[in-house]
């Protein structure tokens, strides 16, 4: 897959067919829109094409509003990488970007510079200066501009919004299996490993310290969940700690695993922790040994749903193997 950081970067003598989206989680209804686009181009020996935006565009024009998004841009490209895509277009979203009017983007954006021959889009887009064309105008620029428009029934268009809704909602609430099972894959954080306190190495359950650059990504509810990571290769099980660690009286925020049975360097490494299952919630311990007592509990238990045959399938194609 070629990744474009602006559409002026993106030349293609052959004719495309696109969509067009922030596709934020890439989960299992997004794939059938990219799915759709990805083998209407291989039929017709035209390319792929799906044009996103950096930052959203919800951040520019409304401040965030508060938006935490599934995928970091690194991680969503990764995804994206996956689903035999063959050209990624990640637009710089800004104030003169928005501003366009339908008939500037269509023949500026989509008909000069993306070489269009086909469109797929939902019933619902909107486009153009304050989002006022829609469906029927694309269609009409198509008639006028030579490109076909396919619209995505309403029925899969509302699907894909519900099931974006359900995965920020679960994942709040930390119910994994249904992040989980809309994803298509386990959903998953990424970050630099870095040094902490280091008190797991002292109490005999040494932790890497994830820190996440992108203040944009959604970090699920707090409390200890199931997780692993592939590792040069090896799928390697662990605990992940999401919280402020109040029995030692911390405050800040932190993302912690415990590798079960890995025993490596992995400081300054830039890693992926996929989350299976949560496990219990955070707790303030009375002190240090009943606390050991009940990491000890929770890594007995994390060892025997890990080896059951229902994680092994949660384990997917799109599942990320992100280590430098």
């Amino acid at each position: 897959m070629k990744v474009f950081d602006s559409i002026a970067a993106f030349q293609s003598p052959t004719k495309t067919v696109v969509t067009i989206g922030t596709f934020d989680g890439v989960h299992i209804g997004h794939r059938k829109i990219i799915d759709r686009v990805v083998r209407d181009a291989a039929c017709n020996g035209l390319e792929s094409v799906i044009l996103t935006f950096f930052p959203h565009p919800r951040i520019v024009l409304h401040g965030g509003d508060g938006i935490k998004l599934l995928n970091t841009l690194d991680e969503k490209t990764a995804l994206l990488e996956k689903t035999g895509l063959q050209n990624l277009i990640v637009h710089p979203f800004d104030e003169a970007f928005a501003n366009l009017t339908a008939r500037e983007f269509v023949e500026a954006v989509l008909v000069k510079q993306l070489n269009i021959q086909k469109i797929i889009i939902g019933h619902d887009h909107r486009f153009g200066r304050g989002r006022d064309a829609g469906i029927d105008d694309l269609i009409a620029f198509g008639a006028e501009f030579g490109f076909e428009v396919e619209q995505i029934p309403a029925q899969e268009i509302d699907a894909v919004s519900v099931s974006s809704t359900k995965i920020r909602n679960a994942l709040s609430e930390g119910k994994m299996d249904l992040a989980n099972d809309y994803l298509g894959y386990p959903y998953f954080v990424s970050g630099t490993v870095v040094k902490g306190k280091q008190l797991g190495r002292t109490i005999g359950f040494p932790t890497a310290n994830i820190q996440i650059a992108e203040s944009y990504k959604l970090i699920p509810k707090n409390g200890i969940y199931i997780a692993q990571s592939t590792i040069e290769g090896v799928v390697v099980n662990g605990m992940l700690s999401i919280g402020t660690n109040p029995t030692v009286g911390g405050q800040n925020l932190s993302i912690e695993i415990y590798y079960l049975d890995f025993d490596g360097d992995l400081y300054g490494k830039y890693l992926s922790v996929e989350i299976i299952q949560y496990l219990r919630s955070e707790a303030k311990f009375p002190n240090l040994d009943a606390l050991v007592t009940q990491i000890a509990a929770d890594a007995a238990q994390a060892r025997k749903i890990l080896t059951s045959d229902r994680v092994a399938t949660k384990r997917h194609d799109l599942a990320p193997v992100i280590m430098t």
